[in-house]
Formats: structure tokens, C-alpha cells, sequence
């Protein structure tokens, strides 16, 4: 790939963006200034921890800048003083005001983590895998007022496998995000496609995970739940409580069960089987207690007051 020409502004936070990042730092582009989120309070220490892209952005002796909000004038002054030629925008974690959209000549350019018009929002991989979608992959779109409704650049897709759970999803679009966009750079005045024309369907949005969405209902049919603790894994966590504590569930898979024991009965025979709904079970795999580590069910059961028979709670369904 020939070195580009253009002033890039570099806008993202987490590990996902760094792939992304990685292109322009390998193409020695000329990226007058690096965006994302401040340090937040992690582990038990809640002591400031960098993101990724900031701990990347820092060894090149890149323009880290950290706002807490692009709402204010002074950022939004600075941001346009940078007179940069495009943005390329790769899981930054804020809204983009209209003013900051408009200031680059070529615009905001973001890598999307769906095929568009599906899953538009802030947790499309995760919403990908709860959904049983059997594909998704990534959108370069040029980004405008609305939320993940601009024109798109370039998609490709990859297949959602049986095993994927979230972490390894986002390694795999994260990969994508990075290809395309490196086959972006120089090519801004292709025709921009409106996502309408893209492919068929009512767009999906991809909405914040809820706290609540977390907890595991047996009520629904452990297919559905299955799906769930891959969408939730690595973080946050699909959980259940028991004895006064919240277990984690990291790995399970579902199975056909022709009992009448009411959904939520804990079934021990070697396993550890939970009844759910729709005459089928759910199968623990890798569990964590709390404070405790990730561990196989197996050395779960040596440790933990399981009992063949026992009554887990199923929470309302909203």
C-alpha cells in the first residue's frame, strides 16, 4: 500500500481500534492527531488505567488527545484547527457532533462492526450472536447526522461459527475493520452506495447491553440462552444467581431434555444441567463464582453446593 498524502485525525479507544491504528502507523500517514476516550478506574484498586489506543498512540509519539466530551467549543475548535483531510473513526465510544463531521474536507469516515442497515448502534456483535444471525461483518460508511444511517464505502462479510462467542468475533472484525479500511485510504472519491441499495430488510438497531439482558431467564429455550453467554463473553458475563452469590457462565451448549421438572431445576448427573423452557437444558461448561477464576464445570462441581434437585429463580420476562 503506497503512503498517503492525506492528514488523518485517528479517533478510537478500545483493543479493537488497534489493528486499525496499526495501518496508518504502517503506512506512515501523516495522522496529525489521535482521539479516544479518557483513563477510567479498573481492577480493585480502581487506579486510572490507559486505554489501548492511547497506550499505542503514545509509544509512535502521536497527538493523544482525550476529551471527556466533544459538546464544548473549545474542543470542537481545536478539532477544527487540525484542518485534517479526513477522520477515520474505528470503536471510538462518542457521538460525533455535527460540527466535527463536517470539518474534516473529506468528512468522517467510521468502520462499522455489522453489514448495515442491521444492527446500527453501539453493540452490533453482541445483538449478531443473541440474534442467531449466521454472518455479519464490517461497514466502512461515511458517517452523517443519524446513528450508523450514512452511505457505505466498502462490506465484507465473514460466517458467525457454531463456537464464536463475542471475544472472538471482535478479534475477527477487528482484523476486517482494519483491511478495509486500509483499502479505503486514497480511494474517498469512490461512489458512495446508501444503504437502502445495500441489501434487503428493515434496519436493525443494536442497542446498549442492559444489565438486566445479562441474567440468565430459564424460562426461554436454552438454544436462545446459549447464544447469550457467547454474546456476553468475554464481558460483562452472563450470570445466574445461587446461595446468596452470582455465578458466571462463560461456555454452555444446549440439550434436549424430556422431563417435567420446572424450568430452573438444577439436573446433576456428572453435569451440571439447568431445565429451561421448551422441554431443553442448558449445559454449564465454564463457570466462575464470584471473585473467584474461571473455571471448567468439572472442578466447579469438587468445589461448589450444587444440588440434584435444587430450584434456581427465573426472573419476570419483560
Amino acid at each position: 500500500m503506497a503512503k498517503s498524502s492525506l492528514k488523518i485525525i485517528f479517533m478510537g479507544t478500545p483493543q479493537f481500534s488497534i489493528p486499525s491504528l496499526d495501518v496508518l502507523i504502517g503506512n506512515n500517514s501523516d495522522v496529525c492527531a489521535v482521539y479516544c476516550q479518557p483513563p477510567r478506574p479498573a481492577g480493585r484498586g480502581k487506579s486510572l488505567r490507559k486505554s489501548p489506543v492511547q497506550i499505542r498512540a503514545e509509544s509512535e509519539g502521536l497527538n493523544v488527545q482525550m476529551p471527556t466530551s466533544l459538546k464544548d467549543k473549545e474542543s470542537q475548535k481545536y478539532f477544527q484547527k487540525l484542518e485534517a483531510d479526513v477522520c477515520f473513526v474505528v470503536a471510538y465510544g462518542l457521538i460525533l457532533p455535527k460540527p466535527l463531521l463536517r470539518a474534516p474536507r473529506l468528512g468522517c469516515i467510521n468502520a462499522h462492526a455489522s453489514l448495515l442497515p442491521r444492527w446500527r448502534g453501539a453493540a452490533p456483535i453482541q445483538r449478531a450472536i443473541m440474534a442467531g444471525d449466521k454472518q455479519t461483518g464490517v461497514s466502512i460508511m461515511q458517517m452523517d447526522d443519524g446513528l450508523d444511517t450514512g452511505p457505505v464505502l466498502y462490506q465484507n462479510k465473514i460466517t458467525i461459527e457454531e463456537g464464536y462467542d463475542a471475544g472472538i468475533l471482535q478479534k475477527k472484525l477487528s482484523v476486517l475493520s482494519a483491511q478495509l479500511l486500509a483499502k479505503t485510504i486514497g480511494k474517498l472519491d469512490i461512489n458512495l452506495v446508501p444503504q437502502a441499495t445495500v441489501q434487503q430488510g428493515n434496519p436493525c438497531y443494536a442497542k446498549k447491553i442492559e444489565k438486566n439482558e445479562t441474567r440468565l431467564n430459564w424460562r426461554l429455550n436454552a438454544k436462545l440462552l446459549s447464544q447469550n453467554v457467547k454474546a456476553f463473553n468475554p464481558s460483562p458475563g452472563a450470570w445466574f444467581p445461587y446461595q446468596n452469590t452470582k455465578i458466571k457462565v462463560f461456555e454452555a451448549e444446549p440439550v434436549t431434555l424430556n422431563t417435567e421438572q420446572n424450568p430452573g431445576t438444577l439436573i446433576i448427573n456428572k453435569n451440571i444441567i439447568i431445565k429451561c423452557g421448551e422441554n431443553t437444558g442448558l449445559r454449564l461448561i465454564r463457570l466462575q463464582s464470584a471473585g473467584k477464576k474461571i473455571i471448567d464445570f468439572s472442578d466447579f462441581l469438587r468445589g461448589c453446593k450444587f444440588v440434584n434437585g435444587d430450584y434456581l429463580e427465573c426472573p419476570d420476562i419483560n
